[in-house]
C-alpha cells in the first residue's frame, strides 16, 4: 500500500502520472480568482501563526467547522488562534473524502514538508512545526506566492476600493508577479443589507455627484469600471 500523500497522490493511471509529472507539475499558475489581500502582498506580510494564514479568510474551512457544530467563537470570533486551530483539527478529523481533507494535507506536505495526518492527536505537533517555519523569512506573503510558481493573480475588489496597493505593487520592481484587481460589485446589488446605504454614500462621494436615478447609478459604476481598467483589471467576479 502506497503512502497517503505520495508524489502520485490521486494519479491512478500511467497516463495521469505522465501528464502531471512531465507537463503540469512545473507549469506556472495564472490565478484569475483569489481572496489574497493586496495590502498583505505589498507589505510582504509575515504571518504570526498557521491560523492567521490558513483559517483567517477561508470560508470553505469555516463552513466545514460550522457543519461540525463548532461555535462561531472558534471560527470568526474572539477565541485564541491556537484554540481555533485545534477546532479545525477536530473538524478535519471528520472530513475524510472531502476535498478539504486533500487540500489540507497537500499544503502541509508541499509547503511545510509535513507528512502527518492532521487530527486531534497530531494537532499540537502540526501547530508547532508550521509555526516554526512561518517564523522564517521564507514564508512571507510574497515568498509563498513565488513558492507556488504564480505568475499572475487577480484579487477580488469592491467597486469603491482605492486600489492603492495594486498601484503600489505595479510600481514595485522587486516583485515580478502580476497582481491585478478584479471587479466584484456584490455590495452594489445587495440593497437589503445594512451596509448598502453606507456603501452607496461612499460611491456617491467618489463619483462626485448626487446619485438620484438608475442612470446615474449605472454611470457611477461604469466610472469605477474604467478606473479598475486603468489599474489592470480585465475581469469581473
Amino acid at each position: 500500500m502506497r503512502e497517503f500523500m505520495c508524489d502520485d497522490f490521486l494519479l491512478m493511471t500511467d497516463t495521469a502520472k505522465t501528464l502531471y509529472h512531465n507537463y503540469a507539475k512545473n507549469m506556472p499558475i495564472y490565478d484569475f480568482h483569489c481572496h489574497l489581500n493586496p495590502k498583505e502582498i505589498y507589505e510582504n506580510k509575515k504571518y504570526k501563526n498557521i491560523t492567521e494564514v490558513w483559517l483567517g479568510g477561508d470560508h470553505y474551512k469555516w463552513r466545514a467547522m460550522r457543519s461540525n457544530g463548532v461555535d462561531e467563537r472558534y471560527i470568526t470570533g474572539d477565541a485564541e488562534d491556537k484554540e481555533k486551530f485545534m477546532k479545525w483539527a477536530e473538524t478535519i478529523d471528520e472530513c475524510y473524502g472531502n476535498p478539504l481533507f486533500h487540500w489540507t494535507h497537500l499544503e502541509l506536505k508541499r509547503f511545510f514538508g509535513i507528512d502527518l495526518v492532521l487530527s486531534k492527536e497530531t494537532a499540537e505537533e502540526v501547530w508547532n512545526l508550521t509555526n516554526e517555519k512561518l517564523a522564517t523569512d521564507k514564508f512571507t506573503a510574497r515568498e509563498l506566492i513565488k513558492m507556488s510558481n504564480v505568475k499572475t493573480l487577480c484579487t477580488t475588489d469592491d467597486p469603491i476600493d482605492s486600489l492603492e496597493y495594486h498601484i503600489a505593487l505595479k510600481e514595485d520592481k522587486s516583485f515580478d508577479v502580476v497582481v491585478n484587481p478584479a471587479f466584484r460589485p456584490d455590495k452594489g446589488i445587495r440593497i437589503e443589507k445594512d451596509e448598502f446605504i453606507p456603501w452607496f454614500n461612499r460611491l456617491e462621494e467618489i463619483y462626485g455627484e448626487k446619485i438620484d436615478s438608475i442612470d446615474k447609478y449605472t454611470s457611477a459604476l461604469e466610472s469605477r469600471i474604467e478606473f479598475f481598467h486603468q489599474v489592470g483589471c480585465r475581469i469581473s467576479d
